[in-house]
């Protein structure tokens, strides 16, 4: 059976606690670290210096999610902080190739994010390149939002490809998780979920990290 992950976001973190923070989520399989520019969409989060410390105290593998502009940039910059994955959105590299391969030559797994309404047919044939692929089920930029069921037949689409092509992608999703939506988006195809509000809104983290595993793995 594939291996269902959850990756909590700390956008629904007490920033100014972010190492207990932390803490409360050591049953994850990796932190998930917005980063927004207030550009590509309009919220701000945190920068390099930040990730560069999370980095050094989370008991978790980082997986950044870069919603900024200028990502064949920006990008490669948070691949050195150590991060165990970097992913960069479609609409923002102008050359998504060239900066994936650069993100795995640092180390780090490169992943690519589509927008909700970003189809994934354009990039099918690059999808060698990557370890991972984010299909957005909100529009980017805030935590909170619900779930969006039309991006549903996009995760399809993408996980068939996957499939007849053979490659060692996973499907990631991020936005509107919970232990109802989570299955839908698991029956689609994917196997990696962000989970910001629904974790860190919980009294008790680790019991809701081990509830949405356990929803991901119900039989459709």
């Amino acid at each position: 059976m594939t291996h269902l992950r959850i990756n909590p976001s700390i956008l629904s973190a007490d920033f100014a606690n972010l190492e207990s923070e932390l803490q409360r989520i050591g049953t994850a399989d990796a932190v998930h670290v917005d980063v927004m520019d207030n550009h590509f969409v309009p919220n701000l989060t945190l920068g390099l210096p930040v990730v560069r410390r999370i980095q050094e105290v989370s008991p978790l593998p980082l997986d950044v999610h870069l919603m900024i502009e200028d990502a064949d940039r920006w990008a490669p910059l948070y691949a050195g902080t150590g991060a165990a994955s970097v992913t960069f959105h479609a609409e923002a590299a102008t050359a998504p190739i060239k900066l994936a391969r650069e993100l795995r030559d640092t180390g780090a797994k490169a992943g690519m994010a589509l927008r909700p309404a970003t189809p994934v047919e354009p990039y099918l044939d690059m999808l060698a390149e990557l370890d991972m692929l984010l299909v957005m089920t909100v529009e980017p930029g805030f935590g909170g939002q619900s779930f969006l069921d039309l991006t549903l037949p996009k995760i399809r689409r993408a996980a068939a490809a996957i499939r007849g092509a053979d490659l060692p992608l996973v499907i990631q999703v991020d936005g509107g998780i919970t232990e109802e939506t989570i299955l839908r988006a698991a029956d689609a195809g994917a196997t990696v979920f962000v989970a910001g509000s629904s974790v860190y809104g919980a009294d008790d983290a680790a019991s809701a990290i081990s509830a949405l595993r356990s929803a991901a793995s119900r039989p459709a």
